[in-house]
């Protein structure tokens, strides 16, 4: 079986505006290096877009009457002083949803071996009812949350290396013991959250970082927090929140990792998949904001998916 790649042309038509750091761009830059010969195996699918129901089992009811009502004609609107709307947003959300939904889905089926959501906006900042820091709907919740309820599994782990903390999948599973929500992120950095003695119901495992931190720092947290409690946890599947700001070229933080370290997170991640859950795994684009970093590290973590 193959890695396959969700992506969507509508998820290039979410269109933040002038300066705005979560840019279409970003996602074409890991496109174009996707397309080279050396993905050329990739198994490549359009996104579908969300259902109500696949939202709403992570956000509430209103929440999501209040983003398409929020979606503008013409011209942009904001959800939150970060988060911009077009009038492409509302599909672009829901196909970046989604995406990993189909993917997990995919993957319990036995179609793929694992898979890499290619989406914007991104979603990990999202909460059950209020949309922050570039996200509208939390793609990777809604993936977890497909395979609860949808595929009948009982444990799911969700790790996300992002350089922000992910306080919206976080809060919405903090008191939901079937999932695992473990985080290694910047510390002190937006949005605040992601301190050490924040374990929900024995749920949560956060590995804060301090700014400037680097591979050594990155891979130690990996070894020492992350893999041990995904081990313990036992899960029936992976998910990544695949941030890739932690660079050390990114603008908008202050660790000092390299696209070596992203390739590598990968392949420790799906070595332990491979011992506890089958190798069920779906990744999906999160942070990243130097375009050449982004591209570099996001096709580095797609070859370590593919080699698993």
């Amino acid at each position: 079986m193959a890695t396959a790649l969700y992506t969507h042309q509508a998820c290039l038509e979410h269109d933040t505006g002038p300066g705005h750091p979560e840019r279409i761009q970003r996602l074409s830059a890991i496109l174009r290096l996707l397309d080279d010969p050396l993905f050329g195996a990739l198994i490549r699918r359009d996104a579908p877009q969300a259902t109500r129901v696949q939202l709403e089992r992570v956000h509430t009811h209103a929440y999501v009457d209040e983003v398409f009502a929020a979606v503008p004609d013409m011209g942009r609107a904001e959800l939150d002083g970060d988060t911009v709307l077009s009038p492409g947003s509302g599909e672009a959300a829901l196909r970046a949803a989604g995406a990993v939904a189909a993917a997990v889905q995919a993957v319990m089926a036995g179609e793929i071996k694992n898979a890499f959501c290619a989406v914007r906006p991104p979603g990990h900042h999202a909460e059950r009812d209020l949309a922050m820091g570039f996200c509208i709907f939390n793609n990777v919740a809604v993936g977890a949350a497909e395979a609860i309820a949808a595929c009948g599994l009982e444990r799911v782990a969700i790790v996300d290396f992002d350089v922000h903390h992910g306080n919206g999948t976080q809060h919405i599973f903090a008191a939901d013991p079937r999932v695992l929500y473990v985080s290694t992120h910047q510390s002190p950095l937006y949005p605040g959250t992601g301190a050490r003695h924040e374990k929900g119901v024995g749920n949560i495992c956060n590995a804060p970082l301090a700014p400037y931190a680097g591979s050594a720092e990155f891979r130690d947290a990996v070894e020492e927090i992350v893999l041990p409690a995904i081990e313990r946890f036992r899960p029936e599947f992976l998910l990544i929140s695949a941030g890739f700001d932690g660079h050390r070229a990114d603008p908008l933080a202050a660790l000092e990792l390299e696209t070596e370290d992203f390739a590598w997170v990968t392949e420790q991640l799906c070595a332990l998949a491979a011992s506890v859950c089958g190798g069920r795994v779906v990744s999906t684009l999160e942070g990243g904001y130097d375009l050449n970093a982004l591209a570099e590290s996001a096709a580095a973590h797609v070859v370590a998916l593919q080699q698993a």
